[in-house]
């Protein structure tokens, strides 16, 4: 099995696992203490809008889940601020709304349509060299940016009211953090895809909550179990030959129950 770390494609996908494990480490981390699995949900389908978009226009269809994911962060945190409707219902509206664009744009694009499943539940092992510099590119954006508002991010995340008065522009980092959403949700398609993109983005942070002391050793132990998640479930799925994606979530999923077992069955 370790014979497959000679081609090109294998370590194409090892890559593409630690970079989006980086990013989920970080974003994910927010993602899990301010409680935003619903709206980062709402904002991955939407992407699947993106991706039809893209096919419709003819250009690379994560360019346009790109674009389209960050107009739908960007949509949800207005929303979120001056809407009177409830916050689920807008999520749900947003969620539903993004995938019928895509089933639209994808119907109406001439010649047949493509092969969508890569894009639902991801693949990793046909990760191009062209896709891998744009997770590079994005998780060098997600780094600079945490790193330069790192403190006003986590007092938004912990006490949006505390945050309010102490004059920090609390609209404006949320809208900052819900791009970083974006941006991750685009990285994560290829690896596990759009269907299984939330799993990947809060399970690491979830488990690395339970032994963290800080938010920085949450977001580093994330990252470490990230790695290790995509590299076993990348290995596992060429082993057993099974789809990628839906083994690296399993894989999570297996580690994350197990931690909630031990947590259960620790005495107080």
């Amino acid at each position: 099995m370790f014979s497959l770390l000679e081609y090109a494609f294998f370590q194409n996908a090892l890559l593409a696992g630690v970079l989006a494990s980086i990013a989920c480490g970080i974003i994910g981390t927010f993602v899990v203490i301010r409680r935003m699995v619903a709206i980062s949900g709402g904002i991955s389908h939407a992407a699947f809008g993106g991706i039809g978009l893209g096919y419709f226009l003819g250009i690379e269809p994560l360019i346009g889940a790109l674009g389209f994911t960050i107009g739908t962060a960007l949509t949800i945190g207005e929303l979120e601020h001056r809407a009177e409707q409830h916050m689920d219902t807008l999520i749900g509206a947003v969620w539903a709304t993004g995938m019928a664009l895509g089933i639209l744009f994808i119907y109406l694009t001439p010649g047949f349509a493509p092969d969508l499943f890569g894009y639902l539940f991801g693949n990793i092992l046909l990760v191009p060299q062209t896709e891998l510099l744009l997770m590079l590119l994005l998780v060098i954006i997600i780094i600079i940016t945490v790193g330069a508002l790192f403190n006003d991010l986590i007092a938004v995340t912990f006490d949006e009211e505390y945050a309010t008065v102490t004059n920090l522009p609390v609209e404006r980092l949320i809208l900052i953090l819900l791009v970083l959403i974006a941006l991750t949700v685009v990285m994560l398609i290829q690896v596990v895809g759009i269907i299984l993109v939330i799993a990947l983005l809060t399970l690491p942070a979830a488990i690395s909550r339970e032994w963290s002391t800080t938010v920085k050793n949450m977001m580093l132990y994330a990252i470490l179990l990230g790695i290790v998640f995509t590299t076993a479930g990348i290995f596992l799925s060429a082993f057993l030959n099974i789809p990628s994606g839906a083994t690296i979530i399993l894989v999570s999923a297996a580690v994350y129950g197990a931690a909630l077992l031990k947590r259960h069955c620790t005495p107080n």
